[in-house]
């Protein structure tokens, strides 16, 4: 499977920013146009990319956007807990847009940014696989479920081919001692993101968004399908970050979700 057009929703955003220049080292030559949408600024255009704005919310614009595109990485949506209305009308409509879209427009491959949130409650002692029962811990972490979700009956009653790649922390380098279990380098999520568009044959496949961390909490289950080798292990800052963290008895530093479990967190809501 090689795309000739690559659709990146929310490439304004700071995953999207960031893979727009790491894409293009990682695919010369597979990906000739790199389709570009946001309802933001998406800023001047490199060679190769093809802006077009649009808003997950409009179903229209987002079919508009998907037409003759070969592969899509969904990126966009609210990248943080919010109330439940905006979370369902940005994250969870908007992501139904971009599937049945691409359905219509006959695209053949999704790769959606989901999260360490769809199982936040889980215990750090736990080692999570994709195929485990989701315990999401925020309105956000719904959204992401419902993604998976919703990708698994696409490929089922479609035959749109999904990858869910469930974010943990996608950071320049881990800020505390969390991220050394969670952290997802630039580069690392450049190679994961690149193969979960061109892999040939996967049909519906969950995996872990990490680095190749030695104390990370999520499995590698999938990786050796899609051929990802993490370059990165945020073990290499240890000295640098263990000592920052919170009270280890509260739940905060107890569960994966990190303070998205903490009952009184908002996120967005409350600005």
């Amino acid at each position: 499977m090689t795309p000739q057009r690559l659709l990146i929703t929310g490439a304004a955003g700071e995953v999207g920013s960031a893979l727009r220049s790491l894409l293009r080292e990682h695919l010369q030559g597979q990906f000739p146009v790199i389709r570009l949408t946001d309802n933001r600024d998406l800023g001047e255009a490199q060679p190769g990319e093809e802006p077009m704005p649009a808003d997950l919310t409009d179903f229209d614009a987002v079919l508009n956007v998907m037409q003759g595109v070969d592969a899509v990485i969904h990126l966009g949506g609210i990248a943080d807990e919010d109330t439940y209305a905006n979370i369902s009308k940005v994250n969870m409509d908007g992501t139904y847009h971009v599937l049945e879209a691409a359905r219509q427009a006959g695209v053949k491959r999704i790769a959606f940014a989901s999260s360490i949130h769809t199982v936040g409650f889980y215990p750090r002692s736990e080692t999570i696989s994709p195929t485990v029962p989701v315990r999401p811990d925020t309105y956000y972490g719904v959204s992401k479920v419902l993604g998976e979700a919703l990708g698994r009956m696409y490929w089922e009653r479609y035959g749109l081919e999904f990858v869910g790649v469930r974010i943990c922390s996608f950071q320049p380098r881990p800020k505390d001692r969390r991220h050394l279990s969670t952290w997802l380098s630039p580069r690392d999520a450049s190679q994961l993101f690149a193969r979960a568009v061109t892999t040939p044959d996967v049909g519906f496949l969950v995996v872990a968004g990490i680095s190749g961390n030695t104390r990370r909490w999520m499995s590698s289950e999938g990786w050796d399908v899609l051929g990802y080798a993490p370059q990165d292990d945020a073990e290499s800052f240890a000295a640098e970050v263990e000592h920052l963290h919170g009270d280890e008895n509260d739940i905060t530093e107890q569960r994966q979700g990190g303070v998205f479990v903490n009952s009184a967190y908002v996120g967005r809501a409350r600005k």
